[in-house]
C-alpha cells in the first residue's frame, strides 16, 4: 500500500517520481548502469504502478546501451555494411597536439586498442566542447562510422555526432517551492529515497542527517570535506553513482596535471570540469609529485584558483577525502588522520578542509536500507543538486542571519558558513529570504551540524600542531 508521503510525492512531483525496489536495483546492477541511468530507464518503460517489463528494458539496453560482449558485433556491422551505429555510451576525448587530431575512446568497451584508431569529426565537437573536452568520461549518445584511413592502410572509426545525456528540462523554482508542502521530517525521507535509501532502514535522525551531509558538496561550490567510516557504509556509492557531475579517484596515483592543468596538452584538469572530486580509499592514493600537489592544493582549497607554470586557472569543484577507519580509532579526540597520506597530515593543508563527517554515525548497509517505494528519480534529483550550486541567495541569507564574533578565525567562519549554506539548500530550499527562516530548525539542522563538522577539523589540527592546541571554533550564533 502506498504511504501518505508517497502520495504527497506523486502529487507534487508527478512527472519525476519512479518506483524503486531492491529487485529492480539488482536487475539494473546486472546491466552495469549507474543509478541516474537506471531511473531514466524506469521512467521510460514503467507502467502507472511503477512496474517494468524487464525483457523490454533489456532489449532496449542491448540495442542502444550495448555491453562489452556486443562490441565486436557492432564493429562488424560498421565494417561489413558501412552502417552508422548509434549508441548511448561513456566517452573519453583527448587532443593530440603533435598529430593535430582529436581522439576518442569508449572505456566500457576497451576501445581502441591502438592509438589513432578512433578519431572525432570536427562537427561532433562544435558546440559540445564543454562536455567533450573535459578530463575523464562523459555519458552521451554517439554516432559512429568506420571509414578508410587517409594515407594509411586499414580503416579508422570516426565519431560523427555526440549528444550529451541530459534527458530532462528541470525547473529549480518549482522544486524549491514544492518543499513547503512537506514537513522537515518528511523532506529528510524524500532526500534519502531520492539517493536510493529506505528511510525506514535508519534507527535515528542523526544517522539520516549524517548520510545527507555527504550531499553538501553536490550543492555548494568548493566545499571540502573529509569522511572516515567503517567499510560498507556506502561512501563510494553516493559519490560515484548518483551524479554525472562528480569524479571519483579510487586508489592508485594522481598527478597535478590530471587534477589541475596539463602543460603538454594545455587541457584543464578535474577541478575545472566537475562539481566535486573525490579521493576514495585515500590511504592508498599516491601522488606523482607530492611537493607539486601540496602547493597546488593549498592555493586551490583556499581560493579556488591555481597556477601551473604560466597558466592560471579557476575551478569550482570541492575536494572530498574518503577513507576507512577501524573501530578502535573512532574517537575525534585522538589522531584519526594518522593513516592518511603525509600530504594531508600537514596542518596548513588540513585547515583548508571545511568539515569532517563522522562516517561511523551511518549504519552499515543492509537490505532494509535499500529504497522501496515511490521516490524522486536520481537523474532529476542530481540535476536539481547541480543547479542549486549556482544559487547565491542562500549564502546571502546565512550571512544576514548569523552573528560572527569580531575575533573569529576567518577560515573557521568561512567553513561554518559554507556548510550551513549547503545544508540550507538541501533541507530548506524554499527558505530564500531571512524572513522565511524558521530559527529553531535552522539552528538544529544547519548551524549546529556545521559547527560540529568544523569543530572536529579544529580538534585534529590541535593534535597535529601545537599552534592550534586548545583553540575552539568561534561562537557563531543566530542573531537575536
Amino acid at each position: 500500500m502506498i504511504s501518505p508521503l508517497e502520495e504527497k510525492l506523486k502529487t507534487y512531483f508527478e512527472d519525476m517520481v519512479v518506483f524503486k525496489s531492491p529487485d529492480q536495483v539488482k536487475f539494473f546492477a546486472s546491466l552495469s548502469l549507474p543509478s541516474f541511468m537506471r531511473d531514466w530507464l524506469v521512467m521510460k518503460f514503467s507502467d502507472p504502478e511503477g512496474r517494468i517489463d524487464t525483457d523490454e528494458v533489456a532489449s532496449y539496453v542491448r540495442k542502444f546501451i550495448p555491453q562489452k560482449e556486443d562490441w565486436e558485433k557492432l564493429k562488424y556491422a560498421m565494417i561489413r555494411d558501412g552502417k552508422v551505429v548509434k549508441i548511448l555510451a561513456k566517452v573519453r576525448v583527448e587532443v593530440d597536439v603533435a598529430k593535430r587530431k582529436v581522439l576518442f575512446s569508449l572505456p566500457d568497451f576497451g576501445f581502441p586498442k591502438k592509438k589513432y584508431e578512433a578519431v572525432v569529426d570536427d562537427a561532433a565537437i562544435k558546440g559540445k566542447e564543454h562536455h567533450l573536452l573535459r578530463p575523464g568520461d562523459v555519458w552521451g549518445t554517439v554516432e559512429l562510422v568506420c571509414e578508410p584511413s587517409l594515407g594509411d592502410k586499414g580503416s579508422v572509426m570516426k565519431m560523427i555526432s555526440f549528444k550529451p545525456f541530459c534527458p530532462y528540462e528541470v525547473t529549480l523554482d518549482y522544486f524549491c517551492d514544492a518543499r513547503q508542502y512537506f514537513t522537515t521530517e518528511e523532506w529528510i525521507d524524500v532526500l534519502l529515497s531520492a539517493v536510493d535509501y529506505n528511510p525506514k532502514g535508519f534507527d535515528t535522525e542523526l544517522q539520516k542527517l549524517t548520510l545527507l551531509t555527504r550531499l553538501t558538496p553536490f550543492v555548494e561550490k568548493r566545499l571540502n570535506l573529509i569522511e572516515l567510516a567503517p567499510k560498507g557504509t556506502g561512501k563510494s556509492y553516493i559519490f560515484s553513482k548518483i551524479s554525472k557531475y562528480g569524479w571519483l579517484v579510487s586508489g592508485g596515483s594522481i598527478s597535478r596535471a590530471k587534477m589541475f592543468y596539463d602543460m603538454n596538452t594545455k587541457v584543464e584538469g578535474l577541478v575545472s570540469h566537475y562539481d566535486y572530486v573525490v579521493f576514495d580509499e585515500i590511504q592508498s592514493i599516491r601522488f606523482t609529485d607530492e611537493y607539486e600537489m601540496r602547493g597546488a592544493l593549498k592555493g586551490y582549497l583556499e581560493s579556488g584558483d591555481y597556477r601551473v607554470g604560466n597558466h592560471r586557472g579557476v575551478g569550482e569543484a570541492g575536494l572530498v577525502l574518503l577513507g576507512n577507519i577501524d573501530q578502535s580509532f573512532m574517537d575525534v579526540n585522538r589522531n584519526i588522520f594518522s593513516e592518511l597520506p603525509s600530504i594531508f597530515r600537514e596542518s596548513a593543508l588540513l585547515d583548508r578542509f571545511h568539515g569532517f563527517i563522522k562516517g561511523w554515525d551511518i549504519p552499515r548497509m543492509h537490505e532494509g536500507m535499500k529504497a522501496s517505494g515511490w521516490a524522486l528519480n536520481v537523474e532529476y534529483f542530481s540535476e536539481i543538486l547541480h543547479l542549486l550550486r549556482g544559487e547565491l541567495v542562500y549564502r546571502a541569507v546565512v550571512d544576514e542571519i548569523v552573528e560572527v564574533p569580531p575575533n573569529a578565525d576567518t577560515r573557521d567562519t568561512e567553513a561554518i558558513k559554507r556548510l550551513c549554506t549547503g545544508l540550507l539548500k538541501l533541507l530548506f530550499p524554499h527558505q530564500r529570504s531571512p524572513e522565511s527562516i524558521q530559527p529553531e530548525e535552522f539552528v538544529k539542522y544547519c548551524l549546529e551540524p556545521a559547527k560540529k563538522a568544523r569543530r572536529i577539523i579544529k580538534i585534529q589540527l590541535g593534535i597535529l600542531d601545537s599552534e592550534f592546541r586548545g583553540k575552539d571554533i568561534p561562537d557563531i550564533r543566530l542573531k537575536e
